[in-house]
Order: C-alpha cells, then sequence, then structure tokens
C-alpha cells in the first residue's frame, strides 16, 4: 500500500479496500484524518439517535423489521410528549441506565421528541450531551408504556427521582445512530478535557468519573 511521507496511506484506496472486506451492512464512505487533540468518544458534543415503533396490530411492514419495533397496542403521541418534558434537561439518569462502576449517570437530555409519520409508524429523536450505557432503550421503553395507557404520564419523572433501574428496555433492533457533533478542530482537545471531568446536577455533588 503506498504512504506518504508522514508514513500514512492513501486514504482513497483504503477506503475501496475496507469496503470489499467489511459486512454488507457497513460502508465507509469516506476517510481523513483526524485533528490533533480528536477522541472519538469524549470529544464530541452531542450524540443524536432515532427510534422506530410500529403500533399496526399485524406487526412490522417486513421491510421494515431490521430497523423498527413491533408494538401490538395503539400508541398516543401527545401521551408519550407530555411524559417526556419532566427528562429534558440536566439529571441524574440512574433509572434509565444501566451502571458501569467508575461511571456517572448524570446526562443533559436536549431533545426527546415522537411524531407520527405513518398511519401506523412512530419515531422518536434523542439527542443529548452524551448517554449513559442502554439509556435510550430504557427511556424509548418507559414512554412507551405511557403511549398505550399501561402507565400514567408522570410515571417516568417518578422513576427518574427514584434513581432505581426498571426492566422496561426496548429491544436493540429499533435504534439507530443518527449523527455525532464535534467542535472545532482548534476545540477538540479542551472538549474531550471538559467531558472527562467529574458532573453534577443542581445541588448534588458527584465523585463519579464523567465516562
Amino acid at each position: 500500500m503506498k504512504v506518504d511521507e508522514s508514513g500514512i496511506p492513501d486514504l482513497e484506496r483504503m477506503r475501496h479496500r475496507w469496503n470489499r472486506y467489511l459486512p454488507a451492512d457497513v460502508r465507509v464512505l469516506d476517510a481523513s484524518l483526524a485533528p490533533a487533540g480528536f477522541d472519538a468518544r469524549f470529544s464530541a458534543v452531542r450524540r443524536h439517535y432515532l427510534y422506530r415503533v410500529s403500533d399496526a396490530p399485524w406487526g412490522v411492514d417486513p421491510l421494515r423489521r431490521r430497523d423498527t419495533l413491533a408494538w401490538g397496542r395503539p400508541l398516543s403521541v401527545d401521551a408519550m410528549n407530555e411524559a417526556s418534558k419532566a427528562l429534558h434537561g440536566l439529571h441524574d439518569f440512574a433509572a434509565f441506565c444501566k451502571q458501569r462502576e467508575g461511571s456517572t449517570t448524570i446526562r443533559e437530555l436536549q431533545q426527546l421528541l415522537w411524531r407520527r409519520v405513518d398511519e401506523y409508524l412512530v419515531e422518536v429523536s434523542v439527542s443529548a450531551d452524551a448517554f449513559c450505557h442502554s439509556m435510550v432503550r430504557s427511556l424509548v421503553g418507559a414512554l412507551l408504556l405511557i403511549g398505550d395507557g399501561r402507565r400514567d404520564r408522570a410515571w417516568p419523572e417518578r422513576q427518574l427521582g427514584s434513581r432505581v433501574r426498571h426492566s422496561a428496555v426496548a429491544p436493540a433492533h429499533g435504534l439507530t445512530l443518527v449523527r455525532v457533533d464535534y467542535p472545532p478542530d482548534d476545540e477538540l482537545a479542551a472538549r474531550a478535557d471538559q467531558t472527562r471531568n467529574v458532573r453534577s446536577t443542581p445541588g448534588q455533588a458527584d465523585t463519579s468519573s464523567a465516562r
């Protein structure tokens, strides 16, 4: 493989090579050198996810079965959006995370918005400065119980305050990572340092790592 003076291989040729060996559901569209100070995880300022749910009585369109959850009960988008409001902002999301030793569960949830995009297809857009393990799927699982009427609209807020993890976790296949936002190149290292710092909610001291 041809390399330049710095020892970096020809990225265009590497892209074609990667796509020959990767599985069919993974494609490399472009490749470039990361700026100094870049950390794929800690330099990010925001992550965006999308979760799709079908509430059709017959299940999911076969062509969408790999990226859409079948939910056998009618869902109220209004009820789920109303319940979502209390979860926005900076909170300790321990009730909605699979906790890991040495990791914090304090996150800033910036968007949690449900919309009906077709007669039997519902999508929720979720954005935050970071997510802890299983957080999106736990939020979705809890809110689907409000959407189908099995829980009242204040239940997610009560769960949030309890900091006790519940079992309403949505399956993984309905979840898609849509985009990751990064700051300008000259702010990447500073952002990574900031993300690694300890975090706390208003009025609460936190001594855990930001990872």
